[in-house]
């Protein structure tokens, strides 16, 4: 009797300690459920008994009711009370879900941009270490410490081009100080010839004389519009002997001449390296070395080619252009001068030099760029 009092006692105490520590479910609408305060033990004890008889569903039951909220609630699997172990979070579920794509998308992103970095990393390192092995180059030649490798007949030829290039620069400046000279002479010319003609309207007593002037003056300066075309061309051929077939041909020598240096400061690393150690360290980094001038040997051998067959075809290119506008230089100076008008206008028609028709003095959209 004693026992069965004992029993009846420890099921009455769990249904108050039951009835105590329970919080108010939650109904399908997510709605709380009110309680009245008077008959709360009876409403505690009547959900137990239930969800007793409802193993599946007690466990949904408990986790709604025990949950913070359902933002931040979890599947649990192996039962109320279980270990953590088969707890999975549904807001790493949820965010798998819905962010899937947009990872991918910025993984994608991350990465093209950590490999553009790295490859522009690259580009500097191995820049920064050319530019130190060139200067150390440089520096040695200047000081007299480092070996050069010297083409003698190449420097020659390339040493008579600068000073070509030189002397043609000092002919093209006093060609155009000739030419900005004669043409405020023919303009001088043109007005004294118009000044001629009208005094010689306005002058019956000196008529004939002014008229006489005016027309030696109108026929100077039509010849020297003439010669003017002459020079122009002249001007216009050196200029680009000059500054274009000789400056692009000086531009290939400079491309050579720094590949040159780089061939040089790579040779000279290699012959270090040889006369160091031979562990396996500096092995790999003298195949490396080997590997780096080969390519600049191939670099420097194929731009010194170019600069011997640019030079090669420069040389002819100047003979060719220089015997014409020395030429048409001497002829259309020797007619002006001696007053062949007839003589000159034959060396514009050998030359094919067409004049701009009078008045036609602005240049065009073209040779203004």
């Amino acid at each position: 009797m004693h026992s069965i009092f004992m029993q009846s006692s420890s099921m009455a105490d769990s249904i108050m300690s039951r009835a105590a520590t329970m919080e108010i479910p939650i109904n399908s609408n997510g709605d709380s459920r009110t309680i009245p305060e008077d008959d709360g033990l009876e409403q505690a004890a009547k959900a137990q008994w239930s969800l007793d008889e409802k193993a599946d569903s007690r466990d949904l039951q408990q986790v709604m009711v025990s949950g913070p909220n359902l933002n931040e609630t979890s599947i649990v699997s192996g039962g109320y009370g279980g270990t953590a172990e088969g707890i999975i979070p549904t807001s790493s579920i949820k965010g798998s879900n819905m962010h899937h794509s947009g990872s991918n998308q910025s993984g994608m992103a991350e990465e093209a941009t950590r490999g553009i970095a790295v490859e522009k990393f690259d580009i500097m390192k191995k820049w920064g270490l050319n530019t130190y092995k060139c200067t150390k180059q440089l520096i040695s030649e200047r000081f007299g410490r480092g070996s050069r490798t010297v083409d003698l007949e190449l420097e020659a030829q390339i040493e008579v081009l600068r000073d070509t290039k030189r002397k043609y620069e000092n002919v093209l400046r006093l060609a155009r100080a000739l030419t900005n000279h004669f043409y405020s002479m023919v303009q001088t010319q043109h007005a004294l010839g118009d000044t001629f003609a009208d005094l010689s309207q306005k002058s019956p007593e000196l008529r004939d004389e002014f008229g006489y002037n005016a027309e030696t003056q109108k026929l100077l300066c039509k010849n020297g519009e003439t010669l003017l075309g002459a020079i122009n061309f002249f001007v216009s051929s050196i200029n680009t002997l000059v500054n274009k077939t000789m400056a692009d041909t000086l531009w290939t020598i400079k491309l050579y001449e720094n590949a040159r240096l780089e061939y040089d400061a790579y040779r000279a690393d290699l012959e270090e390296l040889n006369l160091g150690p031979r562990d396996a360290v500096t092995m790999a980094r003298i195949e490396g070395a080997q590997e780096e001038y080969q390519a600049q040997k191939d670099k420097y051998e194929r731009l010194r080619s170019d600069v011997t067959i640019k030079l090669k075809f420069l040389e002819e290119n100047k003979v060719k252009v220089m015997h014409k506008q020395l030429l048409l230089f001497h002829n259309a100076i020797s007619a002006y001068f001696a007053g062949n008008q007839q003589q000159l206008e034959q060396t514009l028609k050998q030359f094919n030099i067409k004049l701009k028709p009078p008045g036609d003095d602005k240049p065009s959209w073209l040779e203004e760029q």
